[in-house]
């Protein structure tokens, strides 16, 4: 039985603006295996959001196949593709994308409102997300009664209340300081370590890099293997 949850295979990525095509990936190749912790890093404009978005199903190679447990997710309808995200693939963005009016433990529940799980299934997985990530306490309280870390622990609880194989991260640190952004890269840790969840992270930043298993440089379309972290 492979152990492979992601491959990429020749994968092309192109734009049009105006009369100009813009390539951003050409015979791009990638694999992810089951419990990996990858930090995908490189300059602005590399591609990493766009790879990202398409590892997750959001968006689709102009060329090649992207397969998730060995069966290909680029040429499924929009409908296919979207039960595809909503139960394989957790996201996590920058800005934490809360609704303000929703207390953090409905935040949370917003993934499953589309389910057939009964009100109270909702509530408790709800529960159980927020516990992981450290906040049952603050299960009540509005985005602006928490931090900025506590934010992204919300939207970290969110991304896996579904029990996704698959959590993507794009710059999950980048609007918190030091201190606060390891307390939430801790917690993608222990997820990985303790949980089983294959991650992937988009980051600028070198120190957030560390506390994954592997970085890749992604540069012009192509990645470059810096190795092992420590």
């Amino acid at each position: 039985m492979s152990d492979e949850l992601v491959k990429v295979a020749r994968a092309g990525k192109a734009y049009t603006r105006g009369k100009q095509k813009v390539s951003i990936f050409e015979g791009l190749d990638m694999r992810i295996e089951k419990g990996a912790f990858l930090a995908i890093m490189g300059p602005s404009g590399s591609g990493k959001t766009t790879l990202l978005n398409m590892l997750g199903g959001v968006d689709r190679p102009t060329s090649g196949e992207i397969l998730f447990q060995g069966k290909r997710v680029d040429n499924l309808s929009e409908s296919a593709l979207a039960a595809f995200r909503a139960g394989h693939v957790g996201f996590i963005f920058q800005f934490y994308n809360l609704m303000p009016m929703l207390t953090a433990q409905q935040n949370v529940e917003l993934p499953l409102l589309l389910t057939r799980l009964s009100k109270k299934q909702r509530r408790d997985r709800a529960a159980a997300a927020l516990e992981i990530v450290g906040l049952s306490d603050r299960a009540k309280h509005k985005p602006a009664e928490l931090s900025g870390g506590q934010q992204q622990r919300v939207a970290i609880a969110r991304a896996i209340v579904s029990d996704p194989e698959l959590i993507l991260a794009d710059e999950p640190t980048g609007d918190l300081d030091r201190e606060t952004a390891n307390e939430v890269l801790t917690v993608l840790q222990e997820l990985n370590r303790l949980h089983g969840k294959t991650i992937v992270m988009v980051t600028h930043d070198a120190e957030a890099a560390r506390y994954a298993k592997k970085t890749l440089h992604l540069d012009k379309g192509v990645f470059v293997e810096k190795g092992l972290n420590s």
